[in-house]
């Protein structure tokens, strides 16, 4: 059995993708996914589901450029976050109900994956406390989720891919605005900017 205290969570990187990709599995996640659902548009990422949608995330984890972080136990690769400025999703600004809050720049956390085995164990916790001392160390100020609020006790894993709200209050989120009675936009502020990141909100 999983403990939370026992998890290593860290950034997604070249020398880590095949962990990423053992953990994603042949379905990618989840119906060929890869993780690009919020960066691609709809038409892109319908051609690119499965295979195509695997080589654009492998080659953003190759660039360098802000994608995710990897939870472990032990060397098992059991958790996903993604975590990267907002403006890494264009997926999210043409939701209504996610559009930007204000005009504050912001890091977001879009999506979650964990190994079935894993799961309601306290890894989205855990991984949502990763992503925010990740994104402070990167310059940020504040870190915004978009998460489920279930009308009912329990809905299936792949309709909760961007978390569920009871997991980000636990991480220290806040409601900040909602749109849908089921959506609400949730942040946590990061505090001051490292002094090495100084002048740095993206990278």
């Amino acid at each position: 059995m999983t403990k939370a205290a026992a998890i290593r969570v860290v950034p997604a990187t070249p020398s880590r993708w095949d962990d990423l990709e053992q953990l994603f599995g042949p379905r990618g996640a989840c119906a060929g996914c890869w993780c690009m659902w919020w960066r691609l548009r709809r038409a892109e990422w319908s051609q690119g589901k499965g295979d195509g949608n695997r080589r654009a995330l492998r080659a953003l984890v190759r660039s360098g450029e802000p994608t995710g972080l990897i939870a472990y136990s032990g060397t098992e690769p059991i958790g996903w976050i993604a975590v990267a400025p907002r403006e890494a999703y264009p997926g999210l600004d043409r939701s209504r109900i996610l559009k930007p809050v204000d005009g504050r720049p912001v890091w977001a956390v879009t999506c979650f994956f964990t190994a079935r085995e894993h799961r309601r164990r306290g890894v989205t916790v855990k991984l949502l406390e990763a992503a925010a001392k990740h994104a402070r160390s990167k310059g940020a100020e504040c870190l915004e989720g978009y998460p489920v609020e279930p009308r009912k006790d329990s809905m299936p894993d792949a309709w909760v891919f961007t978390g569920l709200a009871g997991a980000f209050r636990k991480a220290g989120f806040v409601e900040v605005a909602r749109r849908s009675e089921t959506r609400p936009i949730m942040r946590l502020e990061l505090g001051s900017k490292p002094r090495a990141s100084r002048g740095r909100t993206h990278r």
